[in-house]
């Protein structure tokens, strides 16, 4: 049925440089605003960050340094945006956590009212996540077709958890999995080394600060070396070592941290 609206609803979505709502940029933005009438407005701009574009981020949205290089900055285009916006509800897919917050940056750095106050901010995430729970009991459910008695007793959920697995296998056996950028992660095989490999391959450090790269390259997973190599960081930039060695971080990621600069130095 048509969504009952009492002022436009500005369904958007942004391309960034990566996942940093204060360092990262947006490089494109599309809105789809909905009339009260059920009619159609939209509007999509490609926006030059004035930063190079990570190569992990540009292999996720297709969007590269050429393509932005004689687009407008964000600022050259705030105004614009900020009136196609005004009036508006907004909604997306896990706006509240990321888009909406790194928009926001946006404006304020180009010194362009974006206010915030009368907007309606509508998640179709949240709203799937709440209504198709993903928690134990759900899959439970979905794969075993059981309910969970006793959620959250951990002898009930390491049993329901055990028959999950088990599920999984016989349902997806032979079946190949892919990751968001399309690489095959594995193939769904009857062991525990496909499934680990499936699950747990890129993740270095148990917070996941640092993960693998798509060519098995050690790179940061935070701040402003987010997609870099972490040995050739730690070369042009020692004292980087010391900034995370005495910051609060996990021991475990100081640990791998150190491993890694060792392992360099020892080659």
């Amino acid at each position: 049925m048509p969504l009952f609206l009492k002022k436009p609803l500005a369904v958007f979505d942004l391309e960034t440089t990566g996942t940093d709502i204060i360092e990262d940029r947006i490089v494109e933005i599309s809105i789809v605003k909905l009339m009260p009438d059920q009619s159609v407005k939209t509007k999509t701009l490609k926006i030059n960050p004035d930063m190079p574009i990570p190569s992990v981020s540009s292999m996720v949205h297709g969007i590269y340094d050429q393509d932005v290089k004689d687009a407008p900055s964000f600022k050259k285009v705030a105004k614009e945006l900020s009136r196609f916006f005004d009036g508006c509800d907004l909604a997306g897919f896990s706006i509240i956590k990321f888009d909406v917050p790194i928009l926001v940056e946006e404006f304020l750095r180009a010194e362009v009212e974006f206010d915030l106050k009368n907007k309606r901010l509508v998640d179709a995430q949240r709203i799937f996540h709440l209504m198709e729970k993903r928690n134990l009991s759900a899959a439970f459910k979905f794969y075993c077709n059981k309910i969970l008695d006793d959620a959250h007793s951990a002898e009930a959920d390491t049993m329901a958890t055990l028959e999950i697995i088990q599920a999984q296998v016989e349902r997806y056996l032979d079946q190949p999995v892919f990751d968001n950028l399309g690489k095959k992660l594995g193939t769904v095989e009857n062991s525990v080394e496909s499934l680990a490999e499936i699950t747990h391959t890129k993740m270095v450090d148990l917070a996941g600060r640092f993960v693998l790269n798509p060519e098995n390259v050690e790179v940061f997973n935070f701040g402003k070396y987010r997609g870099q190599s972490i040995v050739k960081i730690l070369q042009k930039e020692p004292q980087y070592y010391d900034w995370i060695m005495n910051g609060k971080f996990p021991r475990d990621t100081k640990r791998k941290l150190t491993e890694i600069k060792l392992r360099s130095f020892n080659r």
